[in-house]
């Protein structure tokens, strides 16, 4: 069935039409409430309430419950609209003409039926052959065999391309050369029907082309476009962010820095990491095995001043499978699709609201 339509509220038939106007450039139905009595049946169960300023004191004193999603449509020359706003509950007042764009794109999310929470987490290697582009497929291929819309997206123009490791590499789809230009809203349904795939999950990868540098500004509408298209997005980062990874970091609940057991890993990984955590509010350790130095997980992580997220021991043949063309995250048994397991639920207890 289709989502609910967002619902208005306004006797302002100057107003009513530009929201009309704006909702039809999105390819939206509005639901118009004919009197604000009318609103209360349907003020909880509709994505989105668009409430006119006429209406403003009206439906405040309905004391109607609280709920995100409502935006109050007001006039620059009324100080007293902030009042009104509070008074509410609203998410936002706008004004028109200047608010339109970022209201269309709302109209257009309730369309899409996505609401931009898709839980990001990074994945970033402490040192070269770190294993992080391993580990981040093999979380996106786990959650996706879990039953999460997943969209994995490679920022390391020079890692060769992450559709190699999920062995979509011969797959025709977009990858970031064909949306490195990509301006003001991008349909959330529309890239993930585009990209390639496999295993029931999307990937953004870099070609082996010329294009080595992206815009944050095309990276914010990619990415904007990912967090409505899915329940997850696992970002391959590199090691030295470039403008466009710095702005997807920004954007990650956790980031996951791989780091083996090593005394040089740990080495490399202290720079590393110093530039990482002015970045990432959660950064959190997951190294990987054997350490033939005898260093365990918590050292390693003790040592970098960070949170220890988890220990994986080597997977047996992962080389020669990756070399035939097979992804990580297939092998039920192996350490790596039950420590990726282990780590998606961790991050979503950590990450996704009470109730969520």
């Amino acid at each position: 069935m289709p989502p609910p339509r967002p619902l208005v509220v306004t006797h302002n038939d100057a107003l009513l039409d530009d929201l009309l106007r704006l909702a039809a450039a999105a390819s939206v139905e509005l639901e118009l409430a004919g009197r604000p009595e009318s609103a209360r049946s349907r003020w909880s169960q509709v994505p989105l309430v668009v409430v006119g300023d006429d209406e403003a004191d009206t439906l405040t004193a309905m004391s109607l419950p609280r709920r995100p999603g409502v935006l109050l449509i007001g006039d620059h020359d009324d100080a007293d609209v902030w009042r009104r706003g509070v008074a509410l509950g609203a998410e936002q007042v706008l004004f028109l003409p200047d608010d339109e764009p970022w209201l269309a794109g709302r109209f257009a999310d309730t369309a899409e039926g996505g609401d931009g929470e898709a839980l990001v987490v990074g994945v970033m290697g402490g040192r070269g052959g770190a294993g992080a582009s391993v580990l981040a497929t093999g979380l996106a291929v786990t959650a996706s065999r879990q039953g999460m819309a997943v969209i994995l997206a490679d920022l390391d123009p020079l890692g060769g391309g992450l559709d190699l490791v999920l062995g979509a590499e011969n797959i025709t789809g977009l990858r970031w050369p064909d949306l490195a230009d990509s301006k003001g809203r991008l349909g959330a349904r529309a890239l993930r029907s585009e990209l390639p795939g496999r295993h029931g999950l999307a990937v953004l990868s870099w070609d082996r082309g010329d294009l080595l540098t992206l815009a944050p500004d095309a990276a914010d509408v990619v990415l904007a476009a990912a967090r409505r298209a899915c329940d997850l997005v696992v970002l391959d980062l590199p090691r030295w962010p470039d403008p466009a990874a710095e702005y997807a970091i920004g954007l990650c609940a956790s980031v996951l820095l791989v780091v083996p057991a090593e005394v040089r890993a740990v080495a490399a990984a202290t720079r590393v990491a110093a530039g990482l955590t002015t970045l990432a509010a959660d950064v959190r350790v997951v190294t990987r095995g054997p350490s033939s130095s005898g260093l365990g997980g918590p050292d390693v992580a003790m040592a970098l001043g960070l949170p220890f997220a988890m220990h994986l021991p080597a997977e047996p043949r992962l080389g020669v499978q990756l070399d035939r063309g097979e992804p990580p995250g297939l092998d039920d048994k192996g350490p790596l699709v039950q420590g990726c397991g282990r780590l998606i639920e961790t991050l979503l207890r950590d990450h996704r609201p009470v109730g969520a």
